[in-house]
């Protein structure tokens, strides 16, 4: 069982430090989406980027107290269901090419 338990929070943590990497790349190189193709980049991007962004976006709304305690919490509880997400394909793909 810890064995389970330690491998969710090894996704997790490896799909939030991919959400992070691709967030800070994207941030490095685009500028605000004007075409149609931009935006359609934009969101292909925000599908790996998006924990990362929620995360940061509900921690600086509720750092300004512009969101409740609750949606704060929701949010981080999404940005985590997220990750693993994420982080399942990371480490299947590091399964196969190692």
């Amino acid at each position: 069982m810890l064995r389970e338990f330690t491998l969710i929070v090894f996704c997790i943590l490896a799909g939030y430090a991919a959400s992070g990497i691709v967030a800070c790349v994207y941030r490095m190189v685009a500028t605000k989406p004007v075409s149609r193709t931009a935006q359609a980049i934009h969101w292909a991007v925000m599908i790996f980027a998006g924990p990362n962004v929620l995360l940061e976006n509900a921690n600086r709304n509720r750092k300004a107290q512009n969101c409740s305690t609750s949606a704060f919490w929701f949010a981080a509880v999404v940005a985590g269901y997220w990750s693993l997400a994420l982080g399942l394909v990371v480490v299947q793909v590091g399964k196969v090419l190692g």
